[in-house]
């Protein structure tokens, strides 16, 4: 597989590689922290990215030297003729992950093997079904469990993605480390991060150095690994432990210095950070006709060097401003 020379470069001199591509603002669970509490105004198709649209801009980023594409929602699963989708993305020669909640997997393991998608993430904040309903406020726990569980023995590379909050999961630490020790996966635990209508609080966050302190005091062995250039997560794996965890401390010790990743919407807006409130509109340019590479490299010589230049404090007045996390694609 080969690559052009990255040319996405911002004013810090960070090269972006990575794009993640929302196909849907769309989700089948309803978790609170992704979702305001009163739900979201849904797109209207005409203003969502077609598939040829989707294909056509992405090829315009790995012309820019892009060569990783994640596929995020909502729950990107739920896109209508996603495996058609898959197939051409498939061509571009790039290294293909998705992120889902987990609950449609069955159905497409067959098409990810033939792809060569190896990498996914499944959202699993819970291990316990009485809580997962809580938190969901749905009752698909069984089904995703025995889906991992099958993508595991598939040979798919699963990472679980745990949003932790004070009093609602953070007592399951221990109980997801335990699930490496058999299995070879990776938890990642992520800190409780501020979007529109989530109401973030940082009371309710579970920061890096309590997990470690939490994992410390119940495991011998808890080794720290090599972290490669762009990890958004502090890697760990504990002595005699076939998988690993790691932890995304957005909050109390962001990674942004090593940040590659450009983020598409589902209607077709650029964001060159996740708590970036400017976007570029994309998809109107696309739709008229208009060369797309100036735009991208615009956006991303506006990128400020950490969390869209948010202090420790979080303003609410800058990320009530932007969109919620569902809306974003993560």
């Amino acid at each position: 597989m080969t690559h052009k020379t990255p040319q996405i470069v911002d004013q810090h001199g960070r090269p972006h590689t990575y794009l993640r591509i929302s196909l849907t603002d769309r989700c089948n669970l309803r978790c609170f922290y992704c979702m305001p509490e009163e739900g979201i105004e849904l797109t209207e198709r005409a203003h969502i990215m077609s598939l040829e649209e989707i294909i056509s801009i992405a090829k315009t980023f790995v012309g820019l030297g892009v060569d990783t594409i994640r596929l995020t929602g909502g729950e990107p699963l739920l896109r209508k003729n996603f495996a058609f989708l898959l197939e051409e993305l498939s061509k571009l020669g790039v290294t293909l992950k998705l992120t889902t909640n987990g609950i449609l997997l069955d159905k497409y393991f067959d098409l990810f093997e033939k792809v060569g998608l190896k990498k996914i993430n499944v959202s699993l904040d819970t291990l316990d079904k009485a809580k997962a309903a809580f938190i969901t406020k749905r009752d698909y726990f069984d089904r995703i469990m025995l889906n991992v569980q099958t993508a595991i023995k598939r040979g798919f590379e699963i990472k679980l993605n745990v949003v932790l909050i004070k009093g609602t999961n953070d007592m399951e630490i221990l109980d997801f480390i335990r699930l490496t020790k058999e299995e070879n996966i990776q938890v990642k635990f992520i800190e409780f991060m501020p979007f529109k209508g989530n109401q973030w609080d940082w009371s309710k966050g579970v920061s890096e150095e309590e997990i470690l302190q939490i994992a410390g005091e119940h495991f011998e062995g808890v080794k720290a690994l090599e972290n490669g250039p762009h990890s958004t997560s502090k890697n760990f794996r504990v002595a005699g432990h076939l998988g690993s965890f790691g932890i995304i401390s957005t909050i109390t010790n962001p990674f942004c210095s090593g940040c590659n990743r450009i983020r598409l919407t589902a209607d077709g807006k650029m964001k060159n950070c996740l708590f970036a409130n400017s976007e570029t509109d994309l998809l109107s340019q696309h739709r008229a006709g208009v060369p797309l590479e100036p735009l991208i490299m615009r956006s991303i010589l506006d990128k400020k060097f950490s969390r869209d230049g948010m202090d420790l404090k979080m303003d609410a007045g800058h990320y009530e401003q932007n969109r919620s996390m569902i809306a974003i694609g993560g």
